[in-house]
């Protein structure tokens, strides 16, 4: 066994005390990128991966979006990519991701860090013309950003050869996980050499992740930073109490009223998203969807109008949403709260970054109460509910921590959702 159990992995914590980026032994290159792009001080994650990574440890890491994980793997991979026994032709460093919105962002971040190395690299993902892809990795690169199924094709093709791969990063292997991807990472796995630095990234811990896990790393350093069951204490958080057939009309009363800045808006389903576009629309308020089924050109359009300041309102699914990263974002709206109370973590964590203010509102009709409780229970918090809005419900509820039993606090699932519910909440 090569980790102390895959359960308590996302408990450990680590405390290297560094201050300065100066001060993680990074070369003149790279510290010269860094302070052009105005970084001076690391993140936790970053304090506590990178001297490890450049060690030349395995690494697993239960760290979520936001909390400067990117830069934890590509600053290290940057400085041994310099090392004279990484000229070899051929793709050196493979980082697999999810979504085409992370690999996009994960190539600009490579771009701005190596900018002073002489390095190559390239971004492949599905939903755009294969060929332009094909005609870059060409010329030859030394960094592959990479989503599963486009990187499989063009392994297929005889395009792309991981043979030369030194140092490979799977990151945000859970969402992998929930898009179905698994089988495909396990096939990418095999076709890697067997002598290489493996950096595993995950924001949680599923049991067929922490087995993946197990096979593919050598002895790895455990780090954890900002744990899943935590929201920023920068994060104002309140629940809107609301029919579900109220839901749009709540949203434009907010958009229109007391939500001035530009916010990100999360639904259940693609179908949802495109319906509350058409709605906002006929309310004059300008909105665009991003999620699985839209052409990545469109979604890239609608993303950069957000990023800028033109488009006020985005609209996302949770699949989507996992490679937008914008700053000084006031406003994240759950439109419809997800079943997983994780999911809740990683959406409001859009908001109050960096020790920037924001507010997460949440819409909660009857049928979802079940999952507030769940959020409850996960973040040991009662969020605030309101009731005092012009879609009011006929009853106010409030959903709060469960006792711990033996130090163990239990989350309802959705087979006893409805149980939690008859036990917990209260009206008043």
């Amino acid at each position: 066994m090569v980790l102390m159990g895959i359960a308590g992995v996302c408990r450990h914590t680590f405390n290297f005390f560094i201050l300065l980026f100066t001060e993680l032994n990074l070369i003149p290159p790279i510290i010269k990128a860094l302070e052009k792009e105005g970084y001076q001080q690391p993140t936790p994650i970053q304090e506590q991966a990178i001297p490890a990574a450049l060690a030349g440890r395995d690494l697993l890491a239960c760290a979520q979006t936001g909390t400067g994980k990117t830069a934890a793997f590509v600053l290290p991979i940057l400085q041994h990519l310099t090392h004279p026994a990484e000229k070899l032709k051929g793709i050196k460093s493979l980082i697999l991701t999810p979504t085409r919105e992370l690999a996009i962002q994960i190539n600009e971040s490579i771009r701005a860090y190596g900018q002073f190395l002489p390095l190559k690299h390239e971004v492949v993902f599905g939903g755009v013309n294969i060929q332009t892809q094909i005609n870059a990795l060409k010329k030859g690169i030394d960094v592959l950003v990479a989503t599963p199924g486009r990187l499989l094709d063009l392994i297929g093709q005889g395009i792309i050869s991981l043979q030369q791969v030194s140092h490979f990063v799977l990151d945000e292997a859970d969402r992998m996980l929930d898009m179905g991807f698994i089988h495909d990472i396990k096939k990418i796995v095999s076709l890697l050499p067997a002598k290489k630095q493996t950096l595993f990234f995950s924001a949680t811990m599923p049991s067929e992740i922490g087995k993946l896990a197990h096979t593919i790393l050598k002895n790895p350093l455990q780090v954890e930073v900002t744990p899943v069951s935590s929201t920023a204490e920068t994060i104002m958080q309140e629940v809107y109490a609301v029919d579900k057939q109220n839901k749009a009309k709540l949203l434009v009363y907010l958009l229109k009223s007391s939500v001035k800045d530009h916010v990100l808006v999360f639904t259940r389903t693609k179908h949802g998203a495109d319906r509350l576009v058409k709605t906002l629309a006929k309310q004059e308020i300008q909105a665009e969807a991003i999620h699985g089924n839209k052409s990545q050109n469109a979604r890239q359009r609608a993303l950069n109008g957000f990023k800028s300041g033109s488009l006020k309102v985005l609209i996302a699914t949770d699949i989507a949403a996992r490679g937008i990263d914008v700053d000084e974002l006031k406003y994240v709206i759950n439109f419809d709260l997800s079943n997983e109370p994780e999911t809740y973590v990683h959406r409001i964590g859009r908001t109050g970054r960096a020790g920037a203010t924001g507010k997460a509102i949440s819409f909660c009709d009857l049928e979802e109460r079940p999952y507030l409780q769940a959020i409850a229970n996960l973040i040991n918090a009662t969020i605030p509910v309101r009731n005092d809005h012009p879609y009011p419900v006929k009853d106010n509820f409030v959903a709060m921590p469960l006792p711990k039993r033996n130090g163990q606090g239990k989350v309802p699932n959705q087979t006893n959702a409805k149980k939690a519910k008859k036990r917990t909440f209260r009206r008043h």
